[in-house]
């Protein structure tokens, strides 16, 4: 039985994780995987931090809750977080599109804007219990 749920917890956390990561790609106007294919760094670097900030999220809600809904409420949560930080982040720069600056391989954009999302995901997920 403890596998089973292992299992199934294992396979919802996939599920979640990619899911939101497709939406992530749905909120750029270019192509993140074809900009990848052409070796674009900034545009790796800001999935990379997508990616860590999705999984942040999803392990504490994960650790702190023994109901898979519970889990995928708290990421939910999580993620809206996550969203909003990058129309926040681009609004609050008004200089600097950050589509544009990712899709022109502007490394330092893309750290920050994936240090951005880091921070942002220790922080949310200090509330989620």
């Amino acid at each position: 039985m403890i596998v089973l749920d292992l299992l199934i917890s294992v396979l919802a956390i996939a599920v979640l994780q990619l899911a939101g990561m497709f939406l992530f790609a749905l909120m750029t106007p270019f192509n993140d995987l074809e900009e990848l294919r052409k070796g674009n760094t900034a545009v790796g670097v800001a999935l990379g931090g997508k990616f860590l900030a999705t999984a942040i999220i999803l392990g504490v809600a994960a650790y702190t809750n023994s109901s898979i809904l519970h889990m995928g409420l708290w990421f939910f949560v999580g993620y809206i977080c996550l969203i909003a930080t990058y129309w926040v982040f681009d609004w609050a720069t008004p200089g600097i599109k950050l589509s544009e600056h990712l899709q022109q391989g502007n490394a330092a954009v893309a750290a920050l804007l994936a240090f951005v999302y880091i921070g942002i995901a220790f922080a949310v997920s200090s509330l989620i219990i």
